[in-house]
């Protein structure tokens, strides 16, 4: 059995796209995953399932989401070994002192062309930094992420991938919840 992170994007955000967490737990439940649990209201998961195609469960949950509540849901699927790999990969930790609680990563659908990614610019970004390492993306934002132009919509639209941001808090907790 593989244990799984699903990183859901955009539900119960301003009153939109609403799923509660024990609707969601119960909606993996019925799909077969098994030692289902949710972490805060944002559409994080760790789930086991038998299968080995992250793909493939993505488009399982993402349909059973569309037919359950009704609305569209960008999907990542991770696992265990692979949030693992991106908590070890933190820059921001190692090479200088950086307030925690202004990181973030966003977690991107697969790897970007390296002529996307290396078409970013750095600088007129500042203060906000960020390097990209294959299927994640680590940000310190001193100002807070609401603050930033570097959000999912931004590398969306330059990386040509799905994207979903979350805290570094948030990212260990479903590290910690997945052991």
């Amino acid at each position: 059995m593989q244990t799984y992170i699903s990183i859901l994007r955009g539900i119960n955000v301003s009153g939109h796209k609403l799923i509660k967490m024990k609707a969601l737990q119960e909606l993996y439940e019925n799909l077969g995953f098994s030692n289902v649990r949710t972490y805060i209201q944002s559409g994080n998961v760790v789930f086991g399932s038998k299968s080995e195609d992250t793909g493939k469960l993505e488009k399982i949950i993402a349909s059973a989401i569309l037919k359950n509540f009704e609305f569209e849901v960008p999907i990542i699927v991770l696992k265990r070994d692979e949030l693992n790999y991106i908590t070890s990969q933190n820059m921001f930790l190692t090479q200088r002192e950086k307030d925690i609680s202004k990181l973030h990563v966003t977690f991107l659908s697969k790897e970007p062309e390296k002529n996307l990614a290396e078409s970013i610019g750095r600088e007129e970004y500042s203060p906000d930094e960020y390097n990209i390492v294959g299927k994640a993306i680590y940000l310190f934002c001193p100002q807070g992420y609401g603050n930033t132009k570097l959000n999912n919509n931004f590398f969306e639209k330059k990386l040509k991938v799905q994207a979903t941001t979350r805290n570094w808090k948030t990212v260990l907790e479903l590290l910690n919840l997945s052991e």
